[in-house]
């Protein structure tokens, strides 16, 4: 049996590392001066209003960079740097050009030559991924020779890991991402998207473990100082050996698991040929999900507060990335609004499979399918429906304040200036470094 080769690296020096993990690989062999490259970095959240941790969350410049020189290196000169950042409003397109020009992607376009894909502006294709599964792809990176895929290394609250598989769900087009949320739980997310490799060109992955992620996929997971990368031309194998490096086997990875079965893979690493560094020695344990009571009802934390009068039950696979992160406000919100004093039997669903717990007094539904699944059923008493997609943050405010919840407005509606809270988590700590997100 051909096994497939997969490099891991310790990072040590601007390209040189990066190098290394793409010779270990042959991750670059076969590839001629006439070839068209795609280049997708993981740019999952962009804030135009305040800093945010963008270790762990987003691909590093510097390795972009890198990945750049060594394709014009080998005479190449069609490459595109192309990303489908989440935006909460459809019709923004400053939010990607500004992201590409603070990370430095701007610079390396003067600079080398390359094309910038801001993936919303431009066309995307439908394609039958077999199963009865159609989703819109970019069309740029379908029609490219070569896709270099530099995902982040970390763990994901609802999918465990979101490496290279995963990180092509930025390819896709707004109403094909939520259609991966998929309320029909025989084609959930992690059996969709087990299939977003399949239709691409041959892909080499770079997981850029500079900076690890416990609790990703964004800015409020644990953000750590990783040092490694690694490297296959064959996308489930990097794959397969980042998720045991951060401490997850593949039959613990839902959508990896789907990944081996269609490609009859095990889930094991015996297929692959480990180059570099042993797994066990650069291994570090990620948890993925935000702990929850026993019940399911509250987040821990909460529960350690004694916060009472309130049931909010914990996310499931349905709920999409525009409301998951409306979800980490009103968390927010509800914590800093806690005063000891129980609150009037209040119910918060979320998703798009949720149903009302008889009984309750009020019961918020969270978000357009949520109201459009419950909004006749018989258990609600009191229903106080958030309508939008995505919700609108006055009316969510609204919403809690009418449950009789006095949350403080700006929590939520300023959501932007969020993110800004974490950077004290990391403040004048020298191994986290604005510079590796900056093109010198």
């Amino acid at each position: 049996m051909n096994k497939h080769v997969v490099s891991i690296v310790r990072y040590g020096k601007p390209l040189a590392s990066v190098q290394k993990a793409v010779e270990l690989s042959d991750g670059l062999k076969g590839l001629s001066p006439s070839s068209k490259v795609f280049i997708k970095p993981n740019i999952v959240f962009w804030n135009r209003n305040a800093p945010f941790p963008k270790w762990g969350v987003i691909t590093t410049s510097r390795t972009v960079e890198d990945m750049v020189i060594l394709l014009k290196d080998l005479g190449i000169t069609d490459i595109s740097i192309g990303e489908g950042t989440v935006l909460m409003d459809p019709r923004d397109r400053e939010t990607q050009h500004q992201a590409f020009r603070q990370l430095g992607y701007e610079t390396l376009q003067k600079r080398y030559g390359i094309k910038l894909v801001p993936v919303f502006e431009r066309p995307f294709k439908k394609v039958d991924l077999g199963d009865n599964i159609a989703l819109k792809f970019n069309v740029d990176i379908l029609e490219s020779d070569f896709v270099v895929n530099i995902p982040v290394l970390k763990t994901h609250a609802q999918t465990v890991v979101s490496l290279g598989i995963k990180n092509l769900k930025g390819t896709i087009d707004l109403n094909s991402r939520k259609k991966c949320h998929s309320e029909d739980a025989g084609k959930d997310l992690n059996f969709r998207i087990a299939k977003l490799a399949d239709p691409m060109p041959p892909i080499f992955t770079l997981l850029d473990g500079i900076y690890t992620n416990e609790r990703g996929p964004s800015f409020d997971g644990r953000i750590r100082r990783g040092n490694v990368l690694i490297a296959s031309k064959d996308i489930l194998s990097a794959d397969k050996v980042g998720a045991n490096i951060l401490g997850h086997p593949v039959s613990d990875v839902p959508h990896l698991v789907h990944a081996a079965k269609n490609h009859n893979r095990p889930l094991d690493l015996s297929d692959i040929e480990l180059k570099g560094e042993p797994v066990d020695a650069v291994t570090v344990q990620h948890k993925h999900d935000f702990p929850y009571n026993k019940e399911g009802t509250l987040p821990l934390v909460f529960q350690r507060m004694k916060i009472s009068g309130l049931s909010y039950r914990k996310y499931d696979l349905t709920l999409c990335t525009y409301c998951s992160f409306l979800n980490g406000a009103m968390l927010t919100a509800l914590a800093k609004a806690w005063d000891g004093t129980p609150w009037d039997d209040v119910e918060i669903l979320t998703g798009k499979t949720m149903s009302p717990t008889p009984g309750r007094k009020k019961t918020i539904l969270m978000g357009r399918c949520m109201y459009q699944a419950n909004k006749n059923h018989p258990d609600i008493s009191e229903m106080i429906a958030i309508k939008g997609c995505p919700p609108n943050p006055k009316e969510i405010v609204s919403a809690l304040h009418k449950a009789g919840i006095e949350v403080d407005g700006n929590i939520i509606e300023n959501i932007e200036r969020l993110p800004e809270s974490f950077m004290e988590r990391y403040r004048d700590k020298p191994e986290f470094e604005e510079a590796f997100f900056e093109i010198g």
